[in-house]
């Protein structure tokens, strides 16, 4: 695919996109080219939008560079998947976990970019169901990364036993357009390792969650009230 969002809606640059219910994917990869080259004046080039319930990809991979996948809304399994991007690589609304995924950072080391965003999670009001969480899995990559950017006021992120490489900036988090507000955006990590998981620097309104609260995160029933076992 070569045209960005400069030249459509961000939504119709995807490569891929789903709107079904109960979709499975399997050892599948969604390509974005867009940006491949020339990263120095990027825009927003899908590989995929997520935007149905009950979908799960099972070692799928998804390449792009800005905005690599759009987890836009319902709820999402992503399994052993391979994701690669460099500016808000995940995005979106979705309830979704990724359980043993690789996350790779693909910012040139001579970009003269400072950073990208992991995620930027686009929770609005503290009755949505939304929220990324990463299970297990790693970091990595090249330039450097914060773990995410509030791209609401209720964003949320949680970063639960993954190896982080010494890709992750010390700050680890941007406020973005909560700006000064941040008291309800849901920032935390769990039991990281590697490197970029030094918490010493880490903004200092990150969340330090109870057990009871990683819990309510980490556990399946975050997002499955039985459709995953319903699955072919």
């Amino acid at each position: 695919m070569r045209q960005g969002a400069n030249a459509m809606g961000t939504l119709e640059t995807a490569t891929f996109r789903v709107y079904a219910n109960d979709f499975v994917a399997r050892d599948i990869a969604f390509t974005n080219t867009h940006n491949g080259v020339n990263k120095s004046n990027a825009s927003q080039a899908l590989a995929a939008l997520v935007d149905g319930d009950r979908i799960t990809f099972h070692r799928c991979a998804f390449n792009g560079f800005q905005d690599t996948l759009c987890d836009n809304t319902g709820r999402h399994y992503f399994r052993e998947c391979f994701i690669k991007g460099g500016v808000d690589f995940i995005f979106g609304y979705a309830r979704s976990i990724y359980d043993g995924c690789t996350l790779v950072s693909n910012i040139p080391l001579r970009s003269g970019r400072h950073a990208g965003w992991v995620t930027a999670h686009a929770r609005r009001h503290a009755g949505d169901p939304g929220g990324f969480v990463f299970k297990g899995g790693e970091l990595r990559g090249t330039g450097r990364q914060y773990l995410g950017r509030a791209w609401n006021k209720y964003a949320t992120v949680v970063y639960y036993h993954v190896n982080m490489s010494s890709v992750v900036v010390p700050q680890g988090w941007a406020p973005w357009y909560a700006g000064n507000n941040t008291n309800d955006v849901l920032f935390a990590e769990v039991g990281c390792t590697g490197p970029g998981s030094d918490m010493a620097r880490r903004v200092p309104w990150e969340k330090h969650l109870s057990k009871a609260e990683v819990k309510k995160f980490v556990d399946m029933s975050f997002i499955d009230d039985g459709w995953l076992s319903k699955q072919p």
